[in-house]
């Protein structure tokens, strides 16, 4: 068997595998009389079926990605942990993985997917040294793709960031121009939509009711970020509360530049469309329209008597 097609077979495998288990795992909506009726109207459950009605992923997939958690952290410098960490926090903590679960995952899908190359080159009889050589490339594969995806993770939630900030701005303005405080305004706004700006403003006024200062929370919010436009409008936040200047002036400032960006960032696409279609009108229209046209004209041509003379 090629080994292209191998490679193809295993990871086809892997992902069927991860979508089987997301869906089993992933919880269904409970009857709640239908579990009251249950507990009151049957025997005391068993040790055993207690453990047992758990769902899945607390029975067999958390206690698998903790065991691999313990094994790989074992092995991992501590400021890779930090730098995990803080990836985990620019993807806006996806399920509430600590940096020792993602590191788990890693390590469970690095060995499931060996494992299943390892089988499939088995059964495929292929040499060992080729066995071990697929297995190892699959397994490093396996090791990296949850990086990739919180790659993508973060790359989609910081454009999610730049694409709502103004309307957030706005909404600020307007409520601190209203008389609201600017805890006040960033309460509305938690309140008013369900995206990352709302989740953050939520977690910064988790942290300011903690004892956390506002200076602090509003830096950290920035670091969870690390987006320039969110930097900007978090310093000059934090040097009008220094210099006593007006929040309300700085806001109104803030999101008339966030509007100008925004319509620059929709110019500049704009811009750059025509060459984006250049690739494809290149390589996928053109020759298909040089064929409807010109196929019948050189099936004409070559029956034509002056080929035949030629």
């Amino acid at each position: 068997m090629p080994p292209v097609i191998m490679f193809g077979i295993a990871f086809m495998v892997f992902l069927s595998l991860m979508l089987i288990i997301v869906g089993i795992a992933s919880p269904r909506p409970a009857d709640q009389v239908e579990s009251r009726l249950m507990e009151y109207g049957s025997r005391p459950m068993t040790l055993e079926e207690i453990e047992l009605a758990q769902p899945f992923s607390q029975r067999v997939l958390i206690p698998m990605v903790r065991a691999s958690a313990e094994f790989v952290s074992r092995f991992t410098p501590q400021h890779s942990l930090e730098a995990t960490r803080h990836k985990l926090d620019l993807a806006g903590n996806p399920n509430n993985w600590s940096a020792t679960d993602f590191l788990g995952i890693r390590g469970l899908a690095a060995f499931v997917l060996g494992a299943l190359t390892f089988v499939l080159t088995m059964l495929a009889n292929t040499a060992f040294t080729q066995r071990l050589l697929f297995t190892g490339v699959m397994g490093l594969l396996g090791f990296f793709l949850p990086v990739i995806w919180l790659g993508r993770r973060i790359r989609s939630r910081q454009a999610e960031i730049v694409k709502t900030l103004p309307d957030a701005l706005d909404l600020l303005t307007i409520s601190v121009e209203a008389g609201l405080p600017f805890d006040g305004a960033m309460q509305r706004v938690a309140e008013k939509w369900d995206n990352e700006i709302s989740k953050a403003f939520r977690r910064l006024l988790a942290e300011m009711r903690m004892g956390k200062s506002r200076r602090e929370a509003l830096r950290d919010m920035a670091d969870r970020m690390d987006v320039p436009d969110v930097t900007s409008f978090v310093a000059a936040l934090i040097q009008a509360d220094q210099l006593g200047i007006s929040i309300a002036k700085i806001l109104r400032i803030q999101s008339e530049q966030m509007r100008i960006k925004r319509r620059q960032r929709a110019e500049e696409k704009a811009q750059q469309a025509p060459i984006k279609m250049l690739i494809p009108m290149t390589f996928l229209i053109f020759p298909t329209i040089l064929i409807v046209i010109l196929g019948p004209a050189i099936l004409i041509l070559k029956n034509s008597p002056i080929f035949r003379v030629m």
